[in-house]
């Protein structure tokens, strides 16, 4: 979920490749100026367009870069979710672009003020691996909504989808509108320092903080999207049969290659081995086999797989418990839970990003919380519960990028919702309408009254001055 490293060196001059494309664009946008909102509302249009004209490509191009992705999660988290972004951005649009309204003291009356919204410019994005298609296009939408040209970094671990996303780009607008970027390590640094107006990136924490230092040079505002360790939580008075099903759907969702997946399992002690046997049953009846299974993907690579085992290995060596539903086959690998970790183990610090499930028993809820409470905040947090005390002290006690009461992973797919991190999970939203104001400039203007009392403060500040200046002071 992570561009490569990156090392020291400057932004890339106009004789770079990368250079000129930006130059270009930047040239482009001060030519033509902020784009109306017809042509904001074609840029969308022909981004659904084609999404729509690609899809069985689509489809044919993220499951060979996954050796096996299922069919119906690329149409559902790839395919449906990009085009319902595009619906709610065309849909919405003219209400984002309107001035607002803003509130004046009376002192200042009869002067009125407005936020107008405009385009920043020229914007990046950088995207990963696991979702390919929509978290490179998810973004773009709100910055295409918001008025500004863009450039694209997609993941080189995903190369086939990365090269049909430029082939697709290239063929339905102009260069300096919308550029895809292709490459590695060397290309990923030298985008990430780029002079752009606004960069969001998502991937790793560790990775989050090079874009950012990177970012820094240029004073270059950022978006980090960053996933992390969320926590899921089950109370002892949960529908367990729902929470177990709504677990288990969501962990093994890309085979557990998902920024906003379960991490890790608090449940009630009294309640941990009912948990671990319905959820190994539910596993099993979700997923009768793995090897051949259509419906269940693999790891993106062997560097992944291999990262996940080294995890696996490396927790059950310092006493962890491993319990499986089913057999692996190549790098399809089975719900596996892990009972008797300990904080130090990888499988605790590090977010998992596959289809490996810490269980953690506690003895009072505040014990969940107070376990949340202790590890950096996580993107997600998830409730299970029937007692709405419980719901409001997990909610008011803990902080989140986000959170879903009873159910996992589906407030991402939510538009009207801003989505982003906290902390070590990033910072700044997208989505609708905060995706639209992330990449926008909301401009404060106040237009002063031909009949203003301005000049009653002007200097020198003899008797009548200061009876103004005592009379404000009075209010």
């Amino acid at each position: 979920m992570s561009i490569a490293e990156l090392s020291d060196g400057g932004t890339p001059s106009a004789e770079h490749p990368l250079g000129s494309r930006f130059a270009a664009m930047r040239v482009a946008n001060l030519r033509d100026g902020a784009p109306g909102r017809e042509l904001r509302l074609d840029r969308l249009q022909r981004i659904g367009a084609m999404v729509k004209g690609s899809r069985d490509a689509i489809i044919e191009a993220v499951d060979a870069d996954f050796s096996g992705r299922a069919r119906e999660e690329t149409l559902l988290a790839e395919i449906f979710t990009t085009l319902s972004t595009v619906r709610h951005a065309r849909k919405n649009l003219g209400k984002w672009m309107r001035p607002r309204r803003r509130a004046l003291d009376l002192a200042f009356k009869p002067a009125s003020a407005r936020l107008i919204p405009q385009p920043l410019g020229v914007v990046g994005v950088i995207s990963p691996w696991n979702y390919p298609l929509l978290m490179a296009l998810s973004p773009l939408v709100g910055a295409v909504a918001a008025g500004n040209r863009a450039m694209v970094k997609p993941s080189e671990i995903t190369p086939r989808t990365s090269a049909l996303l430029g082939e697709m780009i290239q063929a339905h607008f102009a260069a300096d509108e919308i550029a895809v970027v292709q490459g590695g390590r060397d290309i990923g640094e030298a985008f990430s320092r780029l002079p752009f107006d606004h960069l969001l990136y998502t991937g790793s924490t560790n990775v989050g903080r090079k874009i950012m230092a990177a970012a820094a040079e240029n004073l270059t505002p950022v978006t980090l999207e960053l996933g992390g360790k969320s926590p899921a939580i089950i109370g002892g008075d949960a529908d367990m049969a729902a929470a177990v099903a709504s677990i288990v759907r969501g962990k093994l969702f890309n085979a557990g290659q998902t920024c906003v997946a379960p991490d890790y399992i608090l449940v009630a002690r009294d309640e941990l081995e009912q948990f671990v046997e319905r959820t190994l049953a539910q596993a099993n009846k979700f997923y009768p086999s793995i090897e051949g299974n259509a419906d269940y993907s693999a790891i993106v690579n062997q560097a992944q797989f291999d990262r996940l085992q080294t995890m696996l290995g490396q927790a059950e060596d310092q006493g962890a418990r491993i319990l499986t539903a089913g057999t692996g086959a190549g790098r399809k690998m089975p719900l596996t839970l892990l009972l008797d970790t300990k904080d130090a183990m990888a499988v605790r610090r590090e977010e998992i990003f596959g289809p490996l499930l810490p269980v953690i028993p506690y003895d009072d809820i505040s014990d969940a919380i107070s376990h949340v409470q202790k590890g950096d905040r996580p993107l997600a947090l998830y409730i299970y519960s029937r007692d709405q005390n419980a719901i409001d002290r997990v909610l008011g006690e803990t902080i989140s990028g986000g959170a879903v009461v009873n159910d996992c992973l589906i407030h991402a797919g939510v538009e009207d919702l801003p989505f982003g991190g906290v902390g070590a999970s990033g910072m700044g939203h997208y989505h609708g309408r905060e995706g639209f104001e992330t990449f926008s400039k909301l401009k404060p203007v106040m237009y002063q009254s031909r009949w203003n009392a301005m000049w009653l403060l002007n200097p020198p500040y003899g008797k009548r001055a200061k009876a103004m200046i005592n009379l404000l002071l009075k209010r």
